[in-house]
């Protein structure tokens, strides 16, 4: 198993596949889930080529169950110290959901040449909750009533989500997996519960405003029209006129777990973007 542990003592553990001379695709999982999120596209990719990797963020999946630094900057700079680690040169960075944001903040900060492309898959920039300044944004109720649930009953939780908005289950005439909730499930129940109620003030009150406006590669946003969870007008319609370099793809009726649900769709888009020259 690849581990390696940070400045302050975590032990992160990280997938890196393919070989090391091809072109890296780095993938950064969403809320409470874990490298594995990505396996779909982690095949996809590996069998076009591309070394892939994905780690489980610090808290998350098979990494220390940190009771501290579960905010975004420290995300961040552990991504930083994993890139060095791995010496990744003109990396695509792909990130779903809080994932997204930890793209965004890590891309803002990337050394000179660590980064030659950016996607946002259904990602939280710039902000979720609502404010004076974000009048569009969720109540801050909707989180709290995150953290109620975890704390109240997280195994029926992390069942709850999976089995409804999050993969857009609870639509009428949806084709539900059962292997696909159990698997949100395994991925969430491996983390810590500490690390997980932290995230969600990390995913839903971080700004991620100024990350957006200091990111210099091409960015693709893609976005779910049907995402029940990070709600497409107050997230990537806001987010791409923050972007230099940004473009926008949204898909009609899709949910927020669409890597997973319509993953052939997804990883055709990613190719041809990250192909673009």
């Amino acid at each position: 198993m690849s581990t390696f542990t940070t400045q302050d003592g975590t032990e992160i553990y990280y997938k890196d596949w393919g070989d090391k001379e091809a072109q890296p695709i780095m993938f950064h999982h969403g809320w409470p889930l874990s490298a594995d999120d990505w396996d779909s596209q982690m095949m996809f990719f590996l069998g076009k080529g591309f070394r892939v990797i994905a780690h489980d963020r610090r808290g998350h999946g098979r990494s220390s169950q940190t009771w501290q630094g579960n905010e975004m900057d420290t995300y961040a700079d552990d991504v930083i110290q994993l890139t060095d680690k791995l010496d990744l040169i003109g990396a695509v960075h792909v990130g779903h959901s809080t994932g997204g944001g930890e793209v965004a903040r890590y891309t803002a900060r990337a050394k000179p040449g660590r980064v030659s492309k950016a996607v946002l898959i259904g990602a939280v920039p710039p902000i979720m909750v609502k404010s004076e300044k974000n009048p569009g944004g969720l109540p801050i109720e909707v989180f709290d009533g995150f953290r109620e649930a975890l704390l109240a009953n997280r195994a029926q939780f992390f069942l709850d989500v999976p089995a409804g908005p999050f993969y857009g289950f609870n639509r009428p005439g949806a084709k539900v997996s059962q292997g696909i909730i159990e698997n949100w499930w395994r991925q969430g129940m491996m983390g810590a519960t500490k690390a997980h109620y932290d995230c969600i003030k990390a995913f839903s009150e971080t700004d991620f405003t100024e990350d957006l406006k200091q990111i210099q590669v091409p960015t693709l946003v893609m976005h779910g029209e049907d995402d029940q969870i990070v709600p497409i007008d107050d997230s990537a319609r806001l987010a791409i006129k923050l972007l230099k370099h940004g473009s926008l793809k949204t898909y009609p009726g899709l949910p927020h777990g669409m890597p997973t649900t319509h993953a052939d769709q997804i990883n055709a888009d990613l190719l041809a973007f990250i192909r673009d020259e």
